[in-house]
């Protein structure tokens, strides 16, 4: 290795270096992987990122039988609010999410797929699975499991810290 080329890494390695700083990376990794699956999403079912994610929380609670609230899905997610509104408003329009009063609490309302949100969540489920797999393609299933984990961890990490913070 040249004298440059151990400068150059040695230059990217330091402390203010924006490529070597954890949420950049993060941000520029999910935003590459979103693209690829929001670009599928649109392609074939005209959904935008925001509005699937609200298909998929409802898509689980209801496979429980429950329904789920804007807040619900927006804790969920980790969405904003308002991006959670948003989507829930375009899928209504669409008739893949229909909404009812809150019993327990009547300033809200409950969330579910209609049943043309519950075909397209069946088709997209798949699609979704094979696009994690391309994604994966070039991983051993060690490093897929680690990688995994160590998202988790640091999502876990993450919230404690959000917690000591209030």
């Amino acid at each position: 290795m040249t004298d440059t080329t151990t400068t150059s890494r040695a230059a990217t390695h330091e402390a203010g270096a924006l490529s070597h700083f954890l949420p950049y990376q993060l941000s520029i990794a999910s935003n590459a992987v979103s693209s690829v699956i929001a670009e599928r999403y649109r392609k074939r079912f005209g959904l935008k990122i925001p509005e699937w994610r609200v298909m998929a929380v409802l898509g689980d609670v209801g496979a429980r039988g429950e329904r789920a609230t804007q807040r619900e899905i927006a804790a969920a997610t980790l969405m904003d609010k308002v991006a959670v509104n948003r989507a829930c408003k375009v899928l209504e329009e669409r008739d893949l999410v229909g909404r009812v009063r809150n019993q327990d609490d009547g300033r809200s309302h409950l969330l579910e797929l209609t049943s043309e949100g519950q075909a397209i969540h069946a088709e997209v489920l798949p699609l979704a699975q094979a696009t994690e797999r391309e994604l994966f393609d070039g991983f051993d299933a060690t490093e897929e499991a680690m990688l995994r984990a160590m998202l988790d961890r640091m999502r876990v990490r993450a919230c404690e810290l959000l917690d000591t913070a209030e």
